[in-house]
């Protein structure tokens, strides 16, 4: 039994070594990621899509002229250098996929939006030391010169900001009652978070990173 167990330790021993030295290659390569990272390498493209669905069956959309300012007071639409461009850039993508764009109020297969996400939340939080008072001196009704312990408030803001490309079914909407709106089901969307959009040179890499990566998007020939 001892000369079976010999070579099996050594393996696992000749395993340790190796994933301690990954472990350690991986740690230094993320570090060095982190601190070498260029403004050109910060935005971060996410795409996702319903699988369940061919986009070959869709062939026109409607692209409103106007960037969506989503806030936490609502929604309005917007429209500058940078909004324009988005508008052109999405709109010149998918029609080189195989897509026709169709005016406004025309029936359209599918419906594209664009969205600035522009949120501000604000919250409270308490400090453990804010407030100490005597507590290290003087008498509190017999507490042996401890003052009781009050917590201090504070508020603080968090600010959310980020472009959004969504792409809804308008070709099979549900069918629904009158006076109630039917909810779309999302078929696509992408997401350019990190550093933000403020120039046309951003906007053409952002697009064209995100249409890189959803190659499904094509109408059929």
């Amino acid at each position: 039994m001892v000369r079976h167990q010999q070579p099996q330790k050594k393996k696992w021993a000749l395993y340790s070594a190796l994933l301690l030295t990954l472990v350690v290659g991986f740690t230094s390569c993320k570090e060095n990621a982190i601190n070498n990272l260029s403004p050109a390498d910060s935005p971060v493209y996410i795409t996702n899509y319903d699988r369940s669905i061919n986009f070959n069956q869709y062939k026109t959309f409607s692209l409103p002229d106007s960037v969506v300012i989503e806030s936490n007071t609502g929604y309005q639409p917007s429209l500058g250098p940078i909004e324009s461009r988005f508008v052109a850039n999405v709109a010149s993508a998918f029609t080189s996929r195989g897509f026709q764009r169709v005016n406004r109020g025309q029936a359209a297969d599918l419906g594209v939006a664009i969205i600035r996400v522009n949120n501000l939340y604000t919250g409270v939080g308490v400090d453990p030391y804010g407030y100490y008072g005597g507590y290290w001196g003087g008498g509190f009704g017999g507490l042996g010169g401890y003052n009781p312990y009050y917590p201090s408030y504070y508020t603080y803001q968090v600010a959310d900001q980020y472009w959004e490309i969504q792409v809804v079914d308008l070709k099979n909407r549900p069918t629904t009652s009158p006076g109630t709106e039917a909810q779309l089901n999302v078929l696509y969307s992408a997401t350019i978070r990190g550093a933000d959009v403020t120039t046309q040179q951003d906007v053409d890499a952002a697009t064209t990173a995100i249409f890189n990566q959803s190659p499904y998007l094509r109408a059929s020939n």
